[in-house]
């Protein structure tokens, strides 16, 4: 006997095929997976994510060829709340940028050692706030360590050159003066 229908006899009256056994429905696989509390902390240290051989990510601790963007340094977020006006918010920048600009116009106008004291103390001034204040706007350009110690070393320097100036120092360093004389002989 065949399995082929007779002539003239309907597709309905065919003997119909044993069906197949269904397989059983995979699970619906979700449609975002979420990355591992590791992975994420990877990620906001500056770790890469890069495709790799057992999965689509492999964290990795190499730097990205490209720079997207940088990180904020600590401390540098407004000095005041978002809704004051633009200079309010960077009072810190502009006490220091003012003290300097003052300092550089009495040098200018010939007083230069009270000038480049100031401009000095102003430097002191912006390492001071950097450490005391939690943020600083725009003061803030590298690690607060970092700015602390710079803005501090170049006060510093700059207020004991001016004071060591010629003519009449107001602070003699007396190894300072042998030091001149011995290498510079005329």
């Amino acid at each position: 006997m065949s399995a082929e229908p007779e002539q003239g006899a309907s597709p309905a009256d065919a003997p119909e095929a044993p069906e197949a056994p269904e397989a059983p429905e995979a699970p619906e696989a979700p449609e975002t997976v979420e990355a591992p509390k590791a992975v994420e902390d990877a990620e906001a240290k500056g770790a890469v994510s890069a495709p790799g051989p057992d999965g689509p990510k492999k964290t990795t601790r190499r730097f990205p060829l490209l720079t997207r963007d940088t990180a904020r340094p600590e401390g540098g977020g407004r000095a005041a709340p978002g809704d004051a006006p633009a200079p309010a918010r960077q009072w810190p920048l502009l006490s220091v940028l003012s003290t300097v600009g003052l300092g550089l116009l009495l040098t200018a106008f010939d007083v230069f050692r009270v000038g480049t004291i100031l401009i000095g103390l102003a430097l002191i001034a912006g390492a001071f706030m950097r450490w005391a204040l939690p943020g600083v706007g725009m003061l803030a350009v590298r690690s607060r360590f970092t700015d602390m110690v710079t803005y501090g070393v170049l006060g510093v320097a700059i207020v004991l050159l001016a004071m060591m100036a010629q003519p009449n120092p107001w602070l003699e360093i007396p190894f300072l003066g042998d030091t001149l004389h011995r290498t510079i002989t005329t």
